[in-house]
């Protein structure tokens, strides 16, 4: 046992560091390659960077694993790389569909969120947003100055985590809605699974306090999705779809 922690203990922080690069590297050339971004939830980046972000500011306070922190600045890069493609290559962007579904607006086919959250037809609303968040996140850290024990912190820190967990969320309700996995690429899936096994062990093994609670609640919700996800790809598999709403799920018509 002693052996296996100390195994944990050395490989886990560096897969969790070079996570972003396995975990999504495979679908950004997938995108680019095939030109379309049909069947992939453009929520995924939104959440990742969110939630990213959040977890960069919530290190000073919390003062959590290094590898994590690095994780953090890291899956930001990629995720904002994984934006752009993905922005870039929009079907609706690109001809294949106008941004209606039967005609019709999507706020008027149930799909629509206030002020159109992350269903921007432009792309620089998208870049506003992370920026806002981030100069908001600074001048809030300079005011409050937050140490471990403060409300914001640990505020911070669960929503931060909360939202990375919801992570496969779009994704499920994209493939239960087209009763298909097609766009989403199996790669992904994999190291999501993987990570979950190699995150779960290293939160366990580490000694106490290293990794806060709050990492290993949602990594724990966030692996049951995941499991589930892989049921679905069982189960739809790589079917055709006919249609895709401009949020970047497909939709069966």
């Amino acid at each position: 046992m002693a052996i296996l922690s100390t195994l944990m203990g050395v490989f886990a922080p560096i897969f969790l560091i070079l996570s972003p690069f396995t975990s999504y590297t495979d679908q950004i050339l997938s995108i680019h390659r095939t030109r379309t971004s049909a069947g992939f939830a453009l929520d995924i980046p939104g959440i990742m960077l969110t939630a990213s972000i959040l977890k960069i500011f919530y290190w000073p306070g919390a003062r959590y694993d290094m590898s994590l922190l690095v994780q953090a600045f890291l899956m930001v890069g990629v995720q904002m790389t994984l934006l752009k493609v993905a922005l870039d290559n929009r079907p609706a962007w690109r001809g294949e569909r106008p941004f209606t579904e039967m005609g019709k607006p999507l706020a008027e086919n149930g799909t629509g969120r206030p002020f159109d959250f992350w269903q921007w037809k432009q792309q620089r609303p998208y870049w506003e947003y992370i920026l806002f968040l981030v100069f908001g996140l600074l001048v809030l850290h300079t005011l409050l100055q937050p140490d471990g024990s403060s409300l914001y912190t640990r505020l911070i820190g669960g929503l931060g985590l909360t939202i990375e967990a919801t992570l496969p969320l779009p994704q499920l309700y994209g493939n239960y809605r087209a009763r298909s996995c097609k766009g989403f690429r199996v790669s992904v899936l994999a190291n999501w699974l993987f990570g979950d096994m190699m995150k779960m062990g290293y939160f366990f093994a580490s000694e106490a306090g290293r990794v806060p609670w709050a990492f290993k609640l949602c990594g724990m919700f966030q692996a049951g999705c995941d499991a589930f996800l892989g049921i679905q790809y069982w189960m739809y598999g790589e079917g055709e779809t006919t249609a895709v709403l401009e949020t970047g799920f497909p939709m069966r018509t």
